[in-house]
């Protein structure tokens, strides 16, 4: 399930990301969420071809695999935030 998860964050922070380039204010904050979450879906995309070639199922769609996901959201958009914020300050040196 974090696999889909990630995934699913990744498409969001490409299009949050392309969408603010296109209109000419990228944002950097998206950027590097959006790399921390390819980093993480091709992390996990290489751990569920590792299972499956264990004999395993393709995606693990338990409880803890799920709340796992939320962890990774969760900390991406933490992180996110705090990038966001950051690059806002306008009292920062």
């Amino acid at each position: 399930m974090c696999e889909l998860m990630t995934i699913t964050a990744a498409i969001a922070f490409t299009a949050l990301y392309f969408a603010g380039k296109r209109r000419g204010k990228p944002s950097e904050a998206a950027f590097t969420a959006m790399l921390m979450f390819w980093g993480a879906a091709l992390m996990w995309g290489v751990d569920c071809v590792a299972s499956k070639l264990d004999g395993e199922p393709l995606l693990d769609l338990s409880r803890e695999d799920t709340i796992l996901g939320f962890i990774i959201l969760g900390s991406g958009l933490l992180v996110y935030a705090a990038l966001a914020m950051f690059r806002r300050n306008p009292a920062r040196a």
